[in-house]
């Protein structure tokens, strides 16, 4: 049971989570996962050459930046080398760089890489999770704090699910084909506190939160592939779950007034064809499986092999097919949740609302002075009402229509929207929302940009940018 001392201070933690500390945003998408930031001064129009306090120079990774303590923290790779890199906030010089080796070195899908988890950071420092090594700790000044080797992992796409801190706890999900965990160290010795099997999941890349119902303690909240999980953070067991379904869960929930919100993509019909299907198609030697080599005249499902073939072995029958076509396949969408005293299997009734119209893959749901918003590939933004899930508005971003795997942060009565091909659209936060900027970087944006004291940071392929308004 949760004592009432421990509530209390999860309550205490949720309040300051949710204010954001003076400012910073110290783990992916800011206080608590919101992507909300409470400062004003924030810039509507920048450019590589407008509106730029600093930029600098560094190496390419897909992890978003923080912001803590007067330091800008970013990972990044080169070769065999796993980078954590210290900016100073002001000015953007390099304060320092550490650099470990891989000991676990995996081959990554095309669209990820060896640095896509987004560090940890407060006073005490800043905590990288590389998937080829495991956790690496360092004091502001960059000193070694403590490590705590993890893997290899089973994930054919690689891993990307961030580390955040909760009390005094590091947190961290790591779903993968087989053998998926919810780890739970102390943050500042690296010790093992409590670890949670994660049988229940499959692959996925969603980061967790901490979300306070409208009574009882405070829960942390996981979602994945095949279900959400809510846990006891002190000791990390169950304390409710529901089905649901995703082609593989991404970003992070988000709650307003002990209602928790998330979003996930799916399908009620699978998108792969039969096994039977491809089989008469692609099946040379007839003896009822797919080899790597037969299987490669399909390009769409080609470069995907090594997730189909569950088991390593090169060959894919006919029960690893129907296992990746059936993932994903039931109810999705963006819902809202109210768990309250929820003991296991979540009742049906819990669930307020559910809108399936537009829902993103990548990019995680944003809620911002009381609208919903995701925005989607195409550059299609959604704003719902998250009382009810009523459609405020429904449309486009004009000059930014790509493919969006960043997700929205907001601030300023502003969201800021980063499209991968390194356009940056700016909206009036409103339920009937308005294009009030387009800003052209002119370099591939992956990550998510971070906000504090009225400066945007915005990591492109190639350049960290600040971006801040004139004093």
């Amino acid at each position: 049971m949760i004592t009432w001392p421990l509530r209390v201070c999860a309550l205490l933690l949720l309040g300051l989570l949710a204010a954001g500390a003076d400012n910073q945003w110290t783990r992916f998408r800011g206080p608590n996962g919101s992507g909300v930031d409470s400062a004003t001064g924030y810039p509507v129009e920048f450019s590589p050459s407008k509106n730029v306090v600093w930029k600098r120079a560094v190496p390419f990774g897909q992890s978003s930046p923080v912001v803590a303590e007067g330091r800008v923290y970013l990972t990044a790779s080169e070769g065999d080398r796993l980078l954590t890199i210290c900016l100073d906030a002001k000015t953007g010089v390099v304060l320092w760089q550490r650099e470990i080796r891989r000991t676990k070195p995996q081959p990554i899908f095309h669209n990820n890489d060896p640095a896509s988890p987004t560090p940890i950071a407060d006073e005490s420092g800043v905590v990288a999770f590389f998937p080829e090594f495991g956790l690496a700790a360092y004091t502001p000044d960059g000193k070694d704090r403590w490590t705590l080797p993890l893997g290899p992992f089973k994930n054919f796409y690689g891993m990307a699910a961030s580390p955040i801190v909760a009390g005094n706890l590091l947190v961290l999900v790591c779903d993968q084909q087989t053998g998926g965990f919810l780890l739970a160290v102390d943050r500042k010795t690296g010790h093992q506190r409590w670890k949670t099997n994660r049988g229940g999941a499959n692959i996925g890349w969603a980061t967790p939160m901490l979300f306070q119902p409208s009574e009882g303690a405070a829960q942390l909240i996981v979602l994945g592939s095949t279900r959400l999980d809510s846990y006891y953070l002190d000791t990390g067991e169950s304390r409710w779950w529901m089905p649901i379904a995703s082609g593989g869960a991404l970003g992070t929930p988000v709650a307003i007034n002990g209602t928790l919100l998330v979003s996930t993509l799916s399908s009620t019909e699978p998108y792969m064809p039969t096994f039977e299907s491809v089989l008469a198609m692609y099946d040379k030697d007839h003896d009822g499986r797919l080899s790597r080599k037969e299987f490669e005249g399909d390009k769409d499902l080609g470069e995907h092999f090594g997730w189909i073939d569950a088991d390593g072995d090169s060959f894919i029958t006919a029960e690893e097919w129907n296992a990746a076509r059936m993932m994903g396949i039931g109810e999705f969408g963006a819902i809202a949740i109210r768990p309250d005293k929820a003991q296991g299997k979540l009742e049906p009734g819990a669930i307020r609302w559910r809108f399936k119209k537009n829902i993103p893959y990548v990019p995680a749901p944003l809620v911002y002075q009381n609208v919903y918003f995701m925005v989607r590939d195409g550059g299609i933004i959604t704003s719902l009402d998250p009382a009810t899930g009523q459609l405020f508005k429904q449309g486009r971003t004009r000059d930014a229509l790509g493919e969006y795997l960043a997700s929205p942060v907001a601030a300023d009565n502003k969201l800021y929207l980063a499209s991968a091909e390194g356009k940056v659209t700016v909206l009036k936060a409103a339920a009937e929302w308005e294009v009030l900027a387009v800003n052209d970087l002119g370099d591939e944006i992956h990550a998510t940009p971070a906000l504090s004291e009225g400066r945007i940071y915005v990591r492109t392929h190639s350049t960290m940018y600040c971006f801040g308004q004139p004093h």
